[in-house]
């Protein structure tokens, strides 16, 4: 794939705002877009065993060729959506029971596009993309906030 990015989309809904300001801002950017939204992932469980229909495995074969990856998520109460969570609860598997794709992570970069209502993202908020990078070998290069008008509630 040469040097392009791969989007991992992880947002709750379709067709969002997070996934409109990621366009956007790659727009000068040749990449592929994975939408969580459309894969079923198992949340992680201890013993390794997952649905027959599972569909982790198959997204990080689906990543490994591309040199850059961005993680795109809304903030939501000041950390990454729900369904990123569960794609990074899975990535303990490349650690474990799939070591051999989690080697073929390393020396590759990653950064992430984060959108929220707050003017500035929340303290803390990086820290699971940092070091889960660090842990599996991953270039980690920071992080975009787009901050949004905030909602009346």
């Amino acid at each position: 794939m040469g040097n392009k990015t791969l989007v991992i989309l992880g947002s709750n809904r379709k067709n969002s705002l997070t996934e409109s300001i990621t366009r956007k801002a790659l727009l000068q950017t040749e990449f592929d877009m994975i939408d969580l939204l459309d894969h079923k992932i198992a949340h992680y469980n201890y013993d390794g065993h997952y649905p027959a229909d599972d569909e982790f495995e198959a997204i990080i074969s689906k990543a490994l060729p591309y040199d850059n990856i961005i993680f795109a998520t809304p903030v939501y109460w000041y950390s990454m959506s729900g369904v990123m969570k569960v794609f990074f609860d899975r990535l303990t598997d490349l650690i474990t029971i799939k070591k051999d794709l989690g080697r073929g992570l390393r020396g590759k970069s990653a950064s992430m596009i984060a959108v929220g209502a707050d003017p500035t993202i929340p303290d803390g908020f990086e820290v699971p993309f940092k070091h889960t990078a660090a842990y599996l070998g991953i270039q980690y290069k920071g992080c975009t906030y787009y901050a949004t008008e905030p909602r009346n509630v």
